[in-house]
């Protein structure tokens, strides 16, 4: 596989399905993160594609907006792609199962931010007003779930939607009385720009709190590749989730090192902000059963709570990319 390049050609994309070709060509195999975790760990592996030192060549495309990589994938743009557990799922049925998810990336980095001490439990949030990113995304998602599982319902708090994570980092910092559900890193950017602000809750933590021993777990996001890159060229997925492991692992076991790479990448704009950070972004790379498990659960809840947030139905076996 070394110095073997690939692309995808798309022959044709129809009413949200994909039609398209493998054939190897002249080019590197075409990577989509989201800025944040996800790209986070695999910043070693970014540096190592520039440097010329992975075992494939890689060019990778960072984005802020899950739609963003969605549209990439159904033109072919992107062969492999980091994306939110249910988009993943959602894709799929829209695609008509023409996606495959490769491994977990990153599990729960999901936390509630206030100045004071008012929130102590999920049900505390009874009566407040809430800031969060995107209606229907997995945040939303998330604490629609751990609400209902804590007695309460939408009805009971008043949600403010922002469009990106930096209004709500914004409104926190401005707003004393101001909650705000996060995802890593910008928590920590927020509490480090305001120093009365404190993690009220872990969500990682209150989702486990209600599934009890043996149920799911909360997930960000996940790896996938497209059903036909897939076929075609089946080993240079196998040696991207070599080296996504591998840089994961760096990201984690190193965070002074991981946290400079990612500041040169415009991931994080600060080093120290991304040094703090890692530690609380639940970086990871599961793949194999562990992996089916893992989506498996957390698909499932979210299907019972709206089956619109997985796309109207769970995905079936061929998801789940279980290598022999």
């Amino acid at each position: 596989m070394k110095g073997t390049k690939w692309i995808l050609a798309a022959a044709a994309v129809a009413a949200l399905g994909i039609g398209m070709t493998a054939v190897a060509e002249e080019e590197a195999v075409q990577v989509g993160s989201l800025k944040g975790p996800t790209s986070m760990g695999i910043v070693s592996m970014m540096q190592k594609a520039q440097n010329g030192e992975t075992d494939i060549p890689y060019e990778f495309t960072m984005v802020t907006a899950a739609d963003e990589l969605l549209a990439k994938v159904i033109s072919g743009d992107v062969d492999i792609a980091m994306v939110p557990a249910n988009v993943a799922s959602v894709l799929y049925n829209k695609t008509e199962g023409k996606v495959r998810v490769i491994d977990v990336n990153t599990l729960g980095v999901l936390y509630v931010a206030e100045s004071g001490e008012s929130v102590q439990s999920v049900k505390d949030l009874a009566g407040k007003t809430i800031y969060l990113t995107g209606k229907g995304t997995s945040p939303d998602y998330v604490l629609q779930y751990l609400l209902s599982e804590n007695g309460l319902t939408t009805e009971d708090v008043k949600l403010e939607y922002k469009s990106e994570a930096t209004e709500v980092v914004s409104a926190l910092v401005q707003d004393e009385t101001a909650i705000g559900l996060l995802p890593q890193p910008f928590v920590t950017v927020a509490c480090m720009q305001n120093e009365n602000l404190r993690v009220a809750l872990d969500l990682t933590q209150e989702w486990e709190n209600v599934q009890g021993e043996g149920g799911s777990s909360l997930l960000t996001g996940v790896t996938i590749t497209r059903e036909d890159f897939l076929a075609e060229h089946e080993d240079a997925v196998q040696d991207f989730l070599a080296e996504h492991e591998e840089s994961a692992a760096y990201t984690n076991e190193h965070p002074e090192e991981a946290s400079e790479l990612i500041a040169a990448q415009g991931i994080i704009e600060k080093a120290p902000v991304a040094q703090k950070a890692i530690p609380y972004c639940n970086i990871t790379c599961v793949a194999g059963d562990e992996m089916k498990t893992a989506v498996e659960g957390y698909l499932q809840v979210l299907y019972d709570l709206d089956a619109s947030s997985v796309g109207g139905a769970l995905p079936a076996e061929d998801f789940y990319y279980l290598p022999q």
